[in-house]
């Protein structure tokens, strides 16, 4: 092992910064729906461009003071969390290349309130891990999507089209608590660069193969495009994500996953000021529910984490973190 591993009910306590990395990963994944809507260019280039983009910002600074800890990743004792890194990758990938098409094939609002069921299966990933999730916690993730769905519309069509993209969007969303899951696995031990270079490396290599197979076109792109494309590697991919990933050290993968729900309302606010997007008429009493979901998760898993025993864990290596 790297170092120690958190246990789900024993976590370092929450600080100041991880507060404020987490509003900040919110605010900049609610940039991402309106800037994919505005680059003129297909939705899996925009995907492997944002991290093949992130890679190449974290690369240098993962080699240059991370170096030890990315060899232990791959052929040193730390293969174990290498595996974590690498598998949460894939499933970085799987995500982008099903909820992203599927923003094509049926409604943006049906496409986002159905990946916004992630959360739902977050909860079940960690009951299968044997985590027992508080009644207040389901009940504010039911709150919580049920918001999400009236603030977004959620229109599930009938048309062959619509409901294929339907399910795809309904896949991302299981893709992405699965990418969540096994962040928190790795976060565990792993430090946030080493982490999301590994992560991000993984889903672009991935993505670049899927174009390259898919005869999906990769460059020729007018400039407001590739300024789409930076503004997502610099907002949603490196401040969101990585923001979202160095949390999972001190927040369940859960309580990510239904803040994550935030990013509706901000893209809403987004598209209404900056593309002309009128909210819908149930926008705002879905937005109220989706405040109070959150509430609910966040609270509900701090009382059960501070009933919680904390579980001695042995330490091998002192831990490579941030």
């Amino acid at each position: 092992m790297i170092g120690a591993v958190h246990t789900a009910g024993h976590r370092p306590p929450l600080d100041t910064l991880t507060v404020g990395a987490l509003a900040l990963a919110v605010a900049a994944v609610s940039s991402s729906a309106p800037l994919v809507a505005f680059a003129a260019a297909p939705a899996l280039a925009v995907a492997f461009w944002r991290n093949m983009l992130s890679v190449a910002v974290l690369g240098p600074v993962a080699v240059t003071r991370r170096r030890a800890e990315l060899r232990a990743l791959l052929v040193g004792p730390g293969r174990r969390e290498g595996l974590y890194c690498v598998l949460s990758g894939v499933a970085l990938a799987a995500h982008f290349a099903t909820w992203m098409p599927s923003a094509k094939l049926t409604s943006v609002a049906a496409a986002t309130a159905l990946g916004a069921t992630q959360p739902v299966w977050q909860g079940l990933i960690a009951r299968w891990q044997g985590h027992r999730l508080p009644a207040a916690v389901w009940a504010g993730i039911a709150v919580a999507v049920l918001g999400a769905a009236l603030a977004t519309g959620a229109d599930v069509a009938v048309s062959g089209r619509a409901f294929a993209g339907d399910l795809l969007a309904v896949a991302g969303g299981m893709f992405a608590a699965v990418y969540t899951a096994l962040g928190e696995r790795a976060r565990a031990s792993v430090s946030t660069t080493g982490y999301t270079t590994v992560c991000y490396g993984v889903c672009a290599l991935i993505l670049l193969v899927v174009c390259l197979v898919g005869g999906v076109r990769l460059h020729g792109y007018a400039g407001g495009t590739w300024l789409a494309i930076l503004g997502l590697v610099a907002g949603a991919q490196l401040l969101g994500h990585s923001m979202f990933n160095y949390a999972l050290h001190r927040v369940s993968a859960t309580t990510v996953s239904v803040l994550i729900l935030l990013e509706a309302p901000g893209a809403a606010l987004i598209g209404w000021v900056w593309l002309g997007q009128l909210p819908r008429p149930l926008a705002l009493p879905g937005l109220a529910l989706l405040l109070v979901g959150v509430a609910v998760v966040v609270l509900g898993g701090a009382r059960a984490g501070r009933r919680a025993a904390p579980v001695p864990v042995p330490v091998d290596p002192p831990p490579l973190r941030d």
